[in-house]
């Protein structure tokens, strides 16, 4: 497959109704929040997960999709793959040190057969030494448009897990929990896809339109109560016509406008918002609206 030849500088706008996107496990699961300025965040790590996910159900693992980064994997017996298929006996190579013929073949290997890793990147050093790789697609946290206020639900379980538990309750199964979601926030989140990156990592065309897809398809694939409703609303990528592109990413970034709308005091849906797209005097830089 041949690399991508394009810069590609894009926002994705994505959105949560009663339900918590990203919970952080350092504050209780409670939704994350920037706390000087009272907005949402959800960590690019969230999203990764998310298209990962994805791919794996659209690829069905086989390679070259198969996904390094999911649950229960052991990294160093993906890595070893990567010597058992260039035949080259671990114990007996530079698999454990830095540097050398065997791990850049290896490097190699992990890029062609793993789409994740050269997609986002990978550090493969850990044991068996695989290298590492620079991802050409890279995400920020993503940021709310407005400040969110999580609230905190008390929920009722009518069970127990065991004999033991029971017998304190005395015959009333009910323990009680607490759950945490937005009513309503809107995301805005920027990203990076570096053609000069997707040389080294062999990221193609066909990675990329698998890479849109799964922006646009993500949610609707990773439902769950603690969720709510979350979908893609706004997906708007800015193609440079060369490698090392042709407008600052931050100026691009400024043609989108999410405002809400005159008379909404709280949004509370999508439609609370204006979206305002500039596309005016944009020199050898194409914006394609992929959802929006």
């Amino acid at each position: 497959m041949t690399a991508i030849e394009n810069r590609y500088d894009f926002i994705l706008l994505f959105d949560v109704k009663d339900g918590n996107p990203n919970g952080d496990p350092d504050a209780g699961n409670l939704p994350r929040v920037d706390p000087e300025t009272g907005h949402g965040l959800v960590t690019d790590v969230c999203l990764k997960r998310k298209v990962r996910n994805y791919v794996t159900i659209a690829k069905n693992e086989h390679p070259p999709f198969e996904i390094y980064v999911k649950e229960k994997a052991v990294l160093n017996n993906q890595n070893s793959r990567a010597y058992k298929a260039l035949n080259v006996d671990i114990g007996t190579s530079d698999a454990k040190r830095k540097g050398g013929d065997n791990v850049e073949n290896a490097r190699k290997w992990m890029c062609q057969n793993f789409y994740d890793v050269r997609t986002f990147g990978a550090v493969m050093s850990t044991g068996v030494n695989c290298g590492q790789v620079r991802g050409p697609v890279q995400l920020t946290f993503s940021r709310s448009i407005n400040q969110v206020i999580p609230l905190e639900h008390s929920i009722t379980r009518m069970a127990v897990a065991t004999e033991e538990e029971a017998k304190k309750q005395e015959g009333d199964n009910r323990t009680m929990g607490r759950k945490f979601t937005l009513p309503y926030a809107l995301y805005k989140c920027h990203g990076f896809v570096s053609a000069h990156l997707a040389t080294q990592t062999g990221f193609s065309e066909e990675d990329l339109e698998l890479f849109w897809e799964s922006l646009k398809n993500m949610f609707d694939h990773d439902r769950s109560a603690s969720r709510g409703q979350m979908a893609t609303r706004g997906l708007y990528v800015f193609k440079h016509e060369t490698k090392l592109g042709n407008a600052p990413a931050h100026l691009l970034f400024d043609r989108i406008k999410v405002e809400v709308k005159d008379g909404i005091a709280v949004a509370r849906n999508f439609d609370d918002y204006k979206i305002t797209v500039d596309t005016s005097e944009l020199e050898n830089v194409t914006l394609q609206t992929l959802v929006g």
